[in-house]
């Protein structure tokens, strides 16, 4: 459901820019992710592998936003978790289980990540449909209201960064604490 609704919410902020195909708006979720473009050289990156796989580049690993692939790689011993970084203005913060955002730090076969913001416990294609909004229709900085399901006031604002490249392409996108 996340990516019908994601649709039909650019279709209509954007009709003109969206297709209103299903299929059509399939192949532009292909093109914005999916497709190759230069990072380094020519077609070594995508959208998709930057924001959810992660990248090592330059000594850097860059990207690697998504929780699953966090869990993935440090089952398999490729990934050190150092720690979570507590929200500004928040230094008595403690991560619990209303927690759906942290910041991270951790080594990646090596390589330190001295940030990156994550999700934790929300499905692929519930942030792919969020980025996809933000990046379709949205702006480089979004204000976002999501509410978890639970409590009432179980609502919280965030900002989601999205950044283009090639133009036409996904270069970055994440949430910000």
């Amino acid at each position: 459901k996340p990516m019908q609704f994601c649709h039909q919410y650019c279709r209509a902020k954007d009709p003109n820019g969206v297709p209103s195909s299903s299929q059509e708006f399939k192949g532009l979720l292909k093109k914005i992710w999916f497709d190759l473009y230069r990072r380094e050289q020519t077609g070594d990156s995508s959208g998709f592998e930057h924001v959810f796989v992660g990248e090592v580049k330059n000594g850097e690993v860059s990207g690697f936003h998504n929780w699953i692939q966090f869990y993935l790689e440090e089952q398999k011993g490729g990934l050190d978790y150092r720690g979570y970084i507590k929200p500004r203005s928040q230094t008595d913060a403690l991560a619990d289980a209303n927690d759906y955002l942290l910041s991270l730090q951790f080594s990646w076969h090596g390589v330190e990540k001295f940030v990156s913001t994550s999700f934790i416990g929300v499905s692929p294609e519930f942030e792919l449909a969020l980025y996809t909004m933000c990046f379709l229709v949205g702006e480089e900085e979004n204000d976002v209201e999501l509410n978890t399901g639970g409590a009432e006031n179980d609502a919280y604002g965030l900002k989601i960064k999205c950044y283009k490249i090639a133009r036409d392409k996904v270069g970055t996108s994440f949430p910000e604490v």
